[in-house]
């Protein structure tokens, strides 16, 4: 494995600037993911790293190596890409073994067969070896797009959301495996996602990209409670944040200049109102099992949260909302760095 890192990369595509002036470093062993909407960069990110594009400016490092002119074959890095690319006529076996039998590599039949199947049992398709890729189930074929990059034992593996074509439940599954085979190899690891659930639950830290800039870095929990601006805060949180304008609802103790107050379901206490005093109405409720989804009208505003399943509330109801340290931004959505106390 090795450190990666790029410094003032930028990359153009005509008038379209799809990286700017990109700092960011991985460590060695380290599972770095970067999160952002389609456009973001994300992609050109890791072909950038891959040397399959090439910088406009700036200069692209592995393993303290400038690689920035370096051909694709000269880099060390495997790339498992948003389809699974098998070859469709080739066994499991013989697709785990392709990279091994490159010229480049030269590699003995016995090394060859020692490596796939150490790397099948890894990855929990060793069962499957004789097995037509045709044959095989989406996350087993996902399984096996994964070994092939596994097999080589590279610098830094490059991931371009190789989960997103697999259903819920699978999607779930292959999370906890992909991130126990980083955490056994020790791998450096660079993964590219829309999905703030796979962000969170892999990383050990996350980038978050927005039209080509990194926007801020670091371990998903700072992420999630010390966003640099509203839009790092939307990326995270399930039921997105409520970004309410200062004064929507009663906010002693808030810091000087804010404007708006970013507010998820930990920073909200709601409760059935007394007295004829509220400041909002259940809208509806979405029953998901073992939460709900709480929708709250605030004027021409709505406020969504969780709440228990046996919640008392019921639509129509009138409610009281206080705050309980939310997020505060200013009128430029930067975050004032503390919360109401």
């Amino acid at each position: 494995m090795a450190e990666v890192m790029l410094r003032g990369v930028a990359k153009s595509f005509g008038q379209t600037r799809a990286i700017e002036g990109l700092d960011l470093t991985i460590a060695d062993g380290e599972f770095v993911v970067l999160l952002g909407p389609t456009g973001a960069g994300k992609t050109t990110t890791l072909r950038l790293v891959a040397g399959l594009e090439r910088p406009d400016a700036g200069r692209v490092l592995i393993g303290g190596e400038d690689v920035t002119l370096a051909p694709p074959s000269a880099r060390d890095v495997t790339f498992v890409f948003q389809q699974y690319s098998l070859y469709p006529h080739l066994s499991v076996y013989e697709n785990l073994a392709f990279p091994l039998r490159s010229p480049a590599r030269r590699m003995g039949k016995d090394e060859i067969k020692r490596r796939v199947e150490a790397t099948a049992k890894l990855v929990r398709i060793d069962h499957k070896l004789e097995s037509r890729a045709t044959r095989l189930s989406g996350g087993e074929m996902q399984r096996v797009a994964i070994g092939r990059a596994l097999v080589r034992q590279p610098a830094i593996y490059l991931m371009d959301e190789p989960l997103s074509s697999l259903d819920a439940k699978l999607r779930a599954e292959m999370r906890l495996e992909l991130k126990r085979i980083q955490q056994e190899l020790g791998a450096t690891l660079l993964y590219v996602t829309h999905d703030q659930i796979e962000a969170m639950t892999m990383a050990d830290r996350i980038g978050i990209l927005k039209d080509g800039e990194l926007i801020q870095i670091g371990t998903p929990r700072k992420i999630y409670t010390e966003p640099r601006n509203t839009h790092v805060a939307t990326r995270l949180g399930q039921p997105a944040i409520n970004l309410l304008p200062q004064g929507l609802l009663p906010d002693a103790g808030l810091p000087a200049g804010t404007k708006t107050v970013g507010a998820r379901t930990e920073h909200l206490r709601i409760e059935k109102s007394a007295n004829g005093q509220a400041d909002g109405v259940v809208d509806w409720i979405e029953h998901l099992g073992d939460q709900n989804h709480l929708h709250v009208k605030l004027g021409d505003r709505k406020l969504i949260t969780l709440s228990p399943p046996d919640t008392p509330l019921a639509p129509g109801d009138k409610v009281m909302i206080r705050y309980n340290n939310p997020l505060c931004f200013d009128a430029d959505g930067n975050w004032l760095g503390g919360r109401a106390q």
